[in-house]
């Protein structure tokens, strides 16, 4: 019994160093076996039109706004309009009163009447003198100038008189605040009873302000990269915080044709035709602007291009060598990128570019890779 327990221990012992010695072997061969060589994907520089959008922030400005000031120091007498009245041309918005200004023309009216009387004398006494001038030796030639000369002075001063009268006639017509122009009342600053006045003298605030609202400005600042793209006949699209769902549509109507010092930006506005009043002035818009260049430009994979501590790069195969070929960005869309510097259609570049491929070094193998 003893004997057939020892045969068994040595034969589990022997096949345990089997087992052991197979493993091992195996180890050996993987350490032998030389690494899989990594393969490098290729891309063909293509010359392309890149059509992207240009999404940045403006603000919708009322197409006319102004503010509406008392012309003579006075009263308010009695309005006409509130905030939010909607207003034509001409309409009335508020009177005024002031009693120093009826006194004034009551005065510039006496003062035409005396003067009208004055040369109503004066040339009377003229023309008799002239009858008489006829006889000769009756009257002297310079009594004659005399009562000319006086008959001119009055006549000046009754001219005088009468533009001093037509005025105050007119300053009476500033006492009616009207509306320039077809709006909104976005403000009233003013109650009956209240004292106004020019700005500065008797106002601080303005009397009304009228906006038009049924038609818009729409202003955005676009910066000096992408002032190329833009004409009088763009068009573009936007949104509103207000109506996040609702796209609207304009057209540029005016360019700076200059560059802001400050932001290097050129100031572009855009008509908005808001009959029905959804927008309002003041809303900030996110402007969305088609930009497609005219001149086709090499088109690579943004993960082609290398922007390193040294330059910005991509790496070209060339007799399965590395060379770094320098180039500058230009804009980016669906993961693609305007490129502009030493290439040709027939050049093929590394698809993911990486500093660890050094310019000048030998490539391993390469395959182009396949299009999506």
């Amino acid at each position: 019994m003893k004997y057939f327990t020892w045969i068994f221990s040595l034969a589990i012992t022997g096949l345990l160093l089997t087992g052991c010695g197979n493993d091992a072997s195996r180890k050996e061969d993987a350490k032998l076996q030389p690494a899989a060589v990594p393969v490098l994907e290729l891309v063909k520089a293509e010359k392309g039109i890149l059509a992207s959008n240009l999404k940045i922030p403006g603000e919708l400005t009322a197409f006319q706004n102004v503010d509406l000031y008392a012309k003579e120091n006075s009263f308010v007498k009695t309005l006409y309009a509130d905030v939010g009245s909607s207003v034509s041309t001409g309409q009335l918005l508020a009177t005024l009163e002031a009693p120093e200004l009826n006194q004034a023309i009551a005065e510039a009216k006496s003062k035409l009447k005396a003067q009208e009387a004055i040369y109503i004398a004066s040339k009377a006494n003229y023309d008799r003198l002239f009858e008489t001038s006829k006889t000769p030796g009756t009257i002297s030639p310079n009594d004659l100038d005399q009562a000319l000369a006086r008959k001119n002075a009055d006549n000046s001063q009754l001219e005088a008189a009468k533009a001093t009268f037509q005025q105050m006639i007119e300053t009476l017509k500033y006492l009616e605040v009207r509306a320039p122009f077809s709006g909104i009342i976005s403000a009233r600053n003013i109650s009956v009873g209240a004292y106004v006045g020019p700005s500065g003298k008797g106002s601080d605030q303005p009397l009304f302000t009228l906006q038009e609202q049924k038609k818009l400005r729409l202003v955005i600042s676009v910066p000096e990269a992408y002032t190329g793209y833009l004409s009088g006949k763009t068009r573009i699209s936007f949104t509103v915080n207000s109506r996040p769902n609702q796209q609207f549509l304009a057209q540029v109507k005016r360019l700076a044709g200059a560059l802001d010092t400050k932001l290097r930006s050129e100031h572009i506005e855009m008509d908005v035709d808001n009959s029905n009043l959804q927008l309002l002035p003041g809303m900030v818009a996110e402007v969305k602007i088609p930009i497609t260049p005219t001149d086709s430009t090499f088109i690579v994979p943004k993960s082609a291009v290398l922007n390193s501590t040294e330059l910005v790069f991509v790496i070209r195969a060339e007799n399965n060598k590395a060379v770094w070929v320098p180039v500058k960005l230009g804009r980016e869309a669906d993961n693609k990128t305007e490129v502009f510097g030493k290439l040709s259609t027939a050049d093929s570049i590394i698809l993911k570019a990486s500093e660890e491929i050094r310019n000048g070094a030998p490539l391993p193998k390469t395959k182009l890779a396949v299009k999506s």
